[in-house]
C-alpha cells in the first residue's frame, strides 16, 4: 500500500464509495465529490485498461478514447506490476 494513501481520511472515502448501492446513488456522489473532468480521467483510464487487456495497440487505444500515451503507458504499469486492482474489476463485472 502506498504510504499516503494509508489513512483514516481514505478509508472514509473507500467506505463512502464501499456504502453505494447503484449507477445512479455513484452518480450523485461522483458528482458531488468530483468535477467532471476527474470522473472522466478515471473513467478514461478505465476504458484503457479494458483496450489494454483485448491487446490493442497504444495507436488504437489513444485514437478511441484520447488517452495520450503517457497515460496507456502509466495504465499498462499499473497493469503489470500494481496490486491487481484492474483485474479485481474485471473479473467481478464479467469483463476478463
Amino acid at each position: 500500500m502506498i504510504k499516503e494513501l494509508d489513512s483514516e481520511a481514505v478509508d472514509q472515502l473507500f467506505d463512502a464509495i464501499l456504502s453505494l448501492k447503484d449507477q445512479q446513488e455513484c452518480h450523485a456522489f461522483f458528482e458531488d465529490i468530483c468535477t467532471v473532468n476527474e470522473i472522466l480521467s478515471l473513467s478514461q483510464r478505465l476504458e484503457v485498461a479494458a483496450m489494454l487487456r483485448e491487446k490493442k495497440t497504444y495507436l488504437e487505444i489513444a485514437e478511441k478514447t484520447g488517452a495520450s500515451t503517457a497515460t496507456i503507458s502509466r495504465v499498462n504499469r499499473s497493469m503489470a506490476y500494481g496490486n491487481g486492482g484492474y483485474d479485481i474489476v474485471f473479473s467481478r463485472t464479467g469483463k476478463e
